[in-house]
């Protein structure tokens, strides 16, 4: 728990760091990534849950017809995010709350979908939080990844590992793997991995849909 809670401190601090240029940064080679995830996710449902939902990039890409929950561990984006709200007039957001993805304040069966954009590389525990999500997602609904997920194969694999450690400090991670997603879902036994997309550029970024066996959403 306390490894857990310093690495979780050490994010804050990048983050704080990064709040006031991440729209400059990263609109830009995000953009598909978020555009398309927003996409399949109001094809799933209409309750979002939106886990990492950092300055609000991904929200302005949600249909009105939404209700977009987001949350995130760092209240400096949480606080670019509510302004983007107010600015852009993003009616169909309900609520952006700072909050820990380990450990999510929601009930069980809250949501048609929860969505973690470009964020699973980076939660101290992700298997933790997948569970957290599947315990506030509704039978049949779905959890929708996009991230930087490679396979660790050859060369690229070798790379990512090597990076890993210096690309942590401006908050991503470059070593996690796809099976590591997928092994999740399997030893659940109550998730299937309908669809792994690729993203701009060039597939570097994928969109994973883990769907919930069950009655549909």
């Amino acid at each position: 728990m306390s490894e857990l809670r310093n690495r979780a401190e050490d994010q804050q601090k990048i983050y704080q760091r990064w709040a006031p240029i991440y729209d400059r940064v990263y609109r830009g080679i995000l953009r598909d990534g978020h555009r398309k995830l927003a996409a399949l996710a109001a094809a799933a449902g209409t309750d979002i849950l939106e886990i990492g939902v950092g300055t609000g990039l991904t929200l302005a890409h949600y249909p009105s017809r939404c209700r977009v929950t987001g949350i995130d561990i760092s209240e400096h984006m949480i606080a670019r995010a509510r302004e983007k709200v107010r600015s852009e007039n993003l009616r169909h957001v309900q609520a952006l709350e700072v909050m820990d993805a380990h450990a999510l304040g929601f009930a069980d069966q809250s949501f048609d979908v929860v969505c973690l954009p470009f964020v699973i590389t980076l939660i101290p525990d992700p298997e933790r939080s997948l569970d957290e999500c599947a315990r506030v997602l509704r039978p049949g609904g779905e959890i929708i990844l996009a991230s930087k997920l490679g396979d660790g194969a050859g060369l690229q694999g070798a790379i990512e590992a090597a990076v890993a450690p210096l690309v942590r400090h401006i908050g991503w991670s470059s070593a996690f793997r796809i099976n590591r997603i997928l092994a999740w879902a399997e030893r659940r036994g109550d998730f299937s991995a309908n669809d792994i997309l690729p993203v701009f550029p060039n597939g570097f970024f994928k969109i994973v849909r883990l769907k919930q066996r069950g009655l549909s959403a």
